[in-house]
C-alpha cells in the first residue's frame, strides 16, 4: 500500500466521521435512526474502489469501537456493534466494497444508469439486508414489521445515492488519479 492509498483512507475516514456531526432523526416506532452516515460507505466505494473504500469504513468502525464518539449522536463503543443499529454499520463495510468493486468491474461501461444500480443495490440493498437481519435478531422481530419499519428509510437514501451520484462523477472528473487502483 503507498502513501497516497493511506491518505485517501484516512480522508474517507475523517468524512464519515464528519458526516456524524450532523445529528440523527429518531422516529419512535423503530430503534434505527435516519443519519447522514449511510451516504460515506457509497461515496468511499465509487471513489476510493473496494479495497481503500472498504477500510475507510473498517478504520472508522474501528474507531468508534476503541471509544471515540464518530457515529451520529456521538455513539461509541463496543455497544454499538452489539445493539439494534450494528447490522447497517456492518452492512456499511460490505457496501463500500460492493459498490468498489463493481464501479472497477464496470469501468468501461459506466453511466449514469449503471452507477444509480450499483449504488441502489451497495447502499440500500446491502445495507438494508445486513440491518434487517441483524434488527430481526437482536430484537426478535418478525421479518415483516422490520421491513415495514424500513420503508421509511428509503426515500432519503434514494435521495443520498443522488447526492453521492453527483458527487462521484464531479470527483473523478477533477481528480481522475483519485480512482486509479
Amino acid at each position: 500500500m503507498h502513501t497516497k492509498d493511506i491518505v485517501y483512507i484516512a480522508l474517507f475516514t475523517a468524512f464519515m466521521a464528519a458526516l456524524g456531526v450532523f445529528p440523527p432523526v429518531t422516529l419512535s416506532f423503530i430503534a434505527i435512526p435516519i443519519t447522514a452516515q449511510s451516504l460515506g460507505p457509497m461515496l468511499a466505494g465509487s471513489i476510493l474502489g473496494a479495497k481503500r473504500g472498504a477500510l475507510s469504513i473498517l478504520l472508522f468502525c474501528l474507531l468508534v469501537a476503541i471509544g471515540l464518539p464518530l457515529l451520529s449522536g456521538g455513539r461509541y463503543g463496543i455497544a454499538v456493534f452489539l445493539g439494534p443499529t450494528a447490522g447497517f454499520i456492518y452492512g456499511w463495510i460490505v457496501s463500500a466494497f460492493f459498490i468498489g468493486l463493481s464501479y472497477q468491474i464496470l469501468r468501461s461501461r459506466l453511466n449514469l444508469v449503471i452507477e444509480f444500480i450499483i449504488l441502489l443495490i451497495g447502499g440500500i440493498g446491502i445495507v438494508y439486508t445486513f440491518g434487517l437481519l441483524w434488527l430481526m435478531w437482536i430484537t426478535d422481530t418478525s421479518f415483516k414489521t422490520a421491513l415495514l419499519g424500513m420503508l421509511i428509510f428509503i426515500p432519503g437514501d434514494m435521495i443520498k445515492i443522488v447526492i453521492a451520484l453527483f458527487i462521484t462523477r464531479a470527483i473523478k472528473r477533477a481528480y481522475p488519479a483519485i480512482s486509479a487502483v
